[in-house]
C-alpha cells in the first residue's frame, strides 16, 4: 500500500479493480479544512483520462509493473509478434493492446512493454522514430504567407502533414506521442 506522499508521475495503482497511471498530480493546501491531492489518472491499456482527488494521506494499491525491451517481429491475422532482446522468447499480443501505436510501428522497431507479474498492460513505443515517405504529392506553394504543408503517407500507412519541400523517399523524424513531423533526415 502506498499513500498520496508517495505519488509520482508514472505510478501504477489499482482502483476500483482497474490499472491507472498517474500522469500529473498536484498537493493542494486549502486555507480552510484538509490537504488533498488533486490527479489525472490515465486507465491501462484504453487510455482514458480521468481527474480524481485524494484526501492527503489516503491509501491506495500501489501496483509494481515491470518495463521490459522488445523488439516487433511481425503482424500476422491481428497478432503482433514481439521478442523479448534479453532472452530472445517471443510472444505475441493482440491490436487492443497497440491501438495507439499503430500509426508508427514499423519491424525491428525496440519498445518496451510494461507488464504486471506476466500480463503485458501497455505498448510504449520510442518518443522519436524514423519513417520513410511513402506516397507524396508534388509541393505547390500556392499563395501562401507561410510556408504552407502538404499530406504524406508513410511506410506504416500513417498520414501526416510535412512542408511542402519533403519528398516520396524522404526518412522523417516523427514523434510518437503527437504524431507530428520533426525534421528530414539527411
Amino acid at each position: 500500500m502506498a499513500d498520496t506522499s508517495d505519488f509520482r508521475n508514472g505510478m501504477v495503482m489499482r482502483l476500483d479493480g482497474k490499472l491507472y497511471s498517474i500522469v500529473e498530480f498536484m498537493h493542494v493546501k486549502p486555507g480552510k479544512g484538509g490537504a488533498f491531492v488533486r490527479t489525472k489518472l490515465k486507465e491501462i491499456p484504453d487510455g482514458s483520462v480521468v481527474d480524481k482527488t485524494f484526501r492527503s494521506g489516503e491509501k491506495v494499491e500501489a501496483v509494481r509493473v515491470e518495463r521490459r525491451k522488445h523488439q516487433f517481429l511481425y503482424e500476422k491475422n491481428g497478432l503482433y509478434h514481439m521478442m523479448d532482446v534479453q532472452d530472445y522468447s517471443q510472444m505475441t499480443v493482440g491490436e487492443a493492446l497497440l491501438e495507439n501505436s499503430l500509426d508508427f510501428l514499423k519491424e525491428n522497431l525496440e519498445i518496451d512493454i510494461l507488464f504486471d507479474e506476466d500480463t503485458p498492460l501497455e505498448v510504449k513505443l520510442p518518443i522519436f522514430v524514423e519513417l520513410e515517405v511513402a506516397e507524396a504529392q508534388p509541393g505547390v506553394k500556392g499563395n501562401t504567407a507561410q510556408g504552407g504543408s502538404k499530406n504524406v503517407v508513410l511506410e506504416t500507412g500513417a498520414e501526416i502533414d510535412v512542408p511542402l519541400f519533403i519528398e516520396k523517399g524522404d526518412l522523417l523524424k516523427i514523434d510518437t506521442r503527437t504524431g507530428e513531423y520533426i525534421e528530414r533526415i539527411k
